[in-house]
């Protein structure tokens, strides 16, 4: 059955202001559910954590069914998904946590493809412990991480790998699987920033060999929540630095202060969205989640090929890398301006991109463009239309002049 576009464009209330987003990595627009999902839970009585009264009953059951939504998302346990304010905010509890047990001599390995919250993060506690930074390096050309590299940066010493599921800059979905079992192979713990990749498909957290995921939630219609997710035994043998009086229970350990519970309510409700993204799906919402999601990413792999086709129709444009397996997300640049003039002339036609290195700052200084301005992102999102891309495609057109040389 086709993807029912216009049933999902109806569940997102910004949509109707005839603005076009096509920067879903950068923060995706909220759906209705989650809307209405936070304003009742603000609307209702809500306490602290406590079984003695009904408004601090609701919290605990905000917790659990944010907990238990996010573990159907990943194909987690509810036990072991740690909420936080942002996946930079949850990355850094865990480098601080590990860190702390690593001595000279012991080894990280970060790539230079990731978005910098999950690269600085461990080159900052590598260096508090006096261990050493390994570089997964890029193909400049093709945007791959080459996952054969990785036999070569582990080693005995070796303990963490982290990883990104899908590049925020050009899309790039490295082989996580083979990575993880390089590192695994080794007794490393891998890290895998799931941010970008878990909103463009089903997501699995034992194929992709994930000791540890984390994924925001405002990148697949919720709110600005994020979430860390590993098996609870996990957890279970890590002390985080945390207030005395705050609970030392897992996951709730990890967590600190008391959480947004009406954002938590949007958490929930996003992933229900989700679940809904095909009306035929049947079965638990799991079950579900991995339906609307193939779904989803089928209409947005049809999308990535029909903007792919038309930049490479336009030889003004340069498209930066060409991985095999990549997240609907393109960055370019266009012959005689600027990123930032071409997002602006964009802006003014009722675009919504996102310009410069998007954190993705040793991509950026790998490819020498970091200080002229970085790139234009083009990112889709299940809401997007082929009406869409054309229309970006047109406007790229009218930048030119009739010789094909760039206004401005």
């Amino acid at each position: 059955m086709p993807f029912d576009i216009a049933r999902t464009r109806a569940a997102y209330p910004a949509l109707t202001e005839g603005f076009v987003h096509l920067d879903g990595a950068g923060g995706t627009q909220t759906a209705a559910g989650v809307i209405d999902a936070v304003t009742d839970a603000m609307r209702s009585a809500v306490g602290n954590r406590s079984a003695a009264n009904v408004a601090g009953r609701r919290s605990l059951e905000l917790v659990a069914e944010a907990r238990s939504a996010v573990a159907d998302l990943l194909g987690g346990d509810p036990a072991g998904v740690v909420l936080g304010p942002s996946a930079t905010a949850l990355t850094y509890t865990l480098a601080r946590t590990l860190g702390a047990a690593w001595r000279p001599g012991d080894e990280v390995v970060v790539s230079r493809l990731d978005h910098d919250a999950n690269v600085r993060p461990w080159v900052q506690a590598a260096e508090a412990a006096g261990a050493t930074v390994r570089w997964a390096e890029v193909d400049r050309h093709t945007g791959e991480l080459p996952a054969a590299q990785y036999a070569d940066l582990v080693g005995e010493r070796t303990r963490l790998v982290a990883v990104t599921a899908g590049s925020n800059a050009i899309g790039t979905m490295p082989d996580v699987p083979a990575i993880a079992k390089a590192a695994h192979a080794v007794g490393a713990l891998v890290h895998v920033d799931g941010v970008h990749s878990v909103p463009h498909g089903p997501t699995d957290l034992s194929s992709l060999g994930a000791d540890v995921l984390v994924t925001s939630a405002y990148k697949w219609s919720g709110p600005h929540l994020a979430a860390m997710v590993a098996d609870p035994a996990r957890w279970a043998a890590l002390r985080p630095a945390k207030l005395v009086p705050s609970s030392d229970a897992v996951p709730d350990r990890f967590e600190y202060g008391t959480p947004s519970f009406p954002l938590l309510a949007g958490v929930t409700a996003a992933v229900d969205h989700l679940a809904g993204l095909d009306p035929d799906a049947v079965g638990d919402r799991r079950a579900r989640l991995r339906a609307g999601l193939a779904a989803a990413q089928a209409h947005e792999e049809a999308l990535l090929d029909r903007l792919l086709a038309g930049l490479a129709q336009r030889p003004a444009i340069t498209v930066y890398g060409s991985p095999a397996r990549r997240c609907p997300t393109v960055s370019f640049r266009v012959a005689g301006m600027s990123p930032a003039a071409t997002q602006e002339a964009l802006g003014a036609a009722g675009f919504c991109l996102s310009v410069g290195d998007y954190y993705a700052y040793e991509y950026f200084q790998l490819m020498g463009l970091r200080d002229s301005g970085g790139a234009v992102r083009a990112s889709i999102y299940h809401y997007n239309t082929a009406d869409e891309v054309d229309r970006l495609l047109g406007e790229l057109d009218a930048l030119a002049d009739p010789a094909g040389r760039m206004a401005g």
